[in-house]
């Protein structure tokens, strides 16, 4: 195995990283649009959002341990053509329920993104967190580019052109991993049903698992909250923006995450437990700016920015910890860590969406500062283990 990774190979696992997770948030902003296409409505159609996740988490769980018993390069250019052949499916499939179903694939195939994080881990020997950072920013921007791509391709081209330039740029980077990554050998040699337990046991294994899996759901929990009630929030009074320039805040958001390598290089020298105390303190300052300007476009924009960066660069001291605890079982660690963070994604997105219902932006801000105060006591509490 070679000596660690070089720029053009992180390079390659972080695009590609991006392009895969940013498949999964495509249907937010054209729901519309297809419920158009088929003649219904936009609940009829809201299903392929939702599927969208549930194949997510479904491939989170039961394909990414895979990572551990398989070569990672060839399950991940695997999880690749059958994410193609689902883009696909969404450009030519003119009926409901093959659009349900190319969803859920969608979803499950995604996942390749959650493979190519615990290889770069695996394949790095010096600056571990930094390459992590990076990879993980990839995801990240992914996410958030995801919703301003399809908005704009399908405003002018149609929504079908989302999916086919997707399977385009998914297909560039297989070119891209299968030519320019070295392969990762498995580390696990059990059955199917070993590891999947094995993977459960990982929680009772390591403390520091079960503490990053819970400050990584506060958080994404308050992130997810704020980007689904921050829509409503702009389009209503005072402000009444729309889509469009409610996607501007997705792209301004991006800058956080830009930040990721500098975060990186603190983790390598050795004050990730004092760091994220500092970065659970600027997401706290971020809802609270969001709570006594609520009217505010300068505090609003202000708040984006550091609630990114916050969310960011804890996410990723929690990666560089988790990838320190086990090598060989790098895959199933992450498993048990980014299922957790997405059920508090989904929890903290129901709760802001009832949040909203009950009392508006106030609620909606109450909620966001009472999950960062939590997520800064997790934070303390790991300090003072440290």
């Amino acid at each position: 195995m070679q000596q660690g990774l070089t720029k053009t190979q992180i390079t390659i696992m972080a695009i590609a990283a991006g392009v895969c997770a940013a498949n999964i948030y495509y249907n937010q902003p054209i729901l519309k649009a297809i419920a158009e296409s088929l003649h219904t409505t936009e609940s009829k159609v809201g299903l392929v959002a939702v599927l969208a996740q549930a194949g997510y988490g479904f491939g989170l769980f039961f394909i990414t341990p895979l990572g551990d018993k398989f070569n990672r390069k060839k399950l991940i250019l695997c999880l690749q053509s059958l994410l193609i052949l689902a883009l696909l499916g969404m450009v030519f499939i003119q009926n409901r329920i093959g659009i349900f179903a190319m969803s859920l694939v969608i979803g499950c195939c995604s996942v390749a993104a959650q493979v190519l994080l615990p290889m770069a881990a695996s394949l790095e020997t010096k600056n571990k967190g930094k390459t992590i950072s990076i990879v993980f920013s990839g995801i990240l921007i992914g996410i958030l580019a995801a919703r301003v791509f399809a908005g704009f391709i399908a405003e002018w081209l149609g929504w079908h052109y989302v999916y086919a330039l997707s399977s385009v740029m998914v297909f560039a980077t297989m070119l891209m991993i299968h030519y320019g990554l070295p392969d990762a050998a498995p580390q696990f040699s059990g059955n199917y049903a070993e590891l999947l337990r094995s993977a459960i046991y990982q929680t009772k294994r390591f403390s520091k698992l079960r503490i990053a899996a819970l400050l990584g759901a506060l958080i994404f929990g308050v992130f997810c909250a704020f980007w689904t009630t921050l829509t409503f929030h702009l389009s209503g009074a005072p402000f009444h923006f729309g889509s469009d320039t409610i996607g501007l805040f997705g792209i301004l958001a991006i800058a956080g995450a830009l930040a990721a390598p500098y975060i990186g290089k603190l983790i390598d020298n050795g004050n990730s437990a004092k760091t994220q105390l500092y970065t659970t303190g600027i997401l706290l300052i971020s809802v609270i700016l969001l709570k006594v300007f609520p009217f505010s476009v300068i505090a609003i924009t202000v708040a984006v920015l550091l609630l990114d960066l916050g969310v960011q660069a804890t996410q990723l001291i929690n990666i560089a910890a988790i990838y320190t605890l086990d090598e060989k079982a790098n895959s199933r660690i992450n498993t048990i860590y980014m299922t957790c963070y997405f059920i508090g994604g989904a929890l903290g997105t129901f709760a802001g969406v009832q949040c909203w219902d009950f009392g508006g932006w106030q609620a909606v801000t109450f909620q966001l500062i009472s999950m960062s105060i939590l997520a800064m006591i997790v934070a303390l509490y790991s300090y003072k283990k440290s």
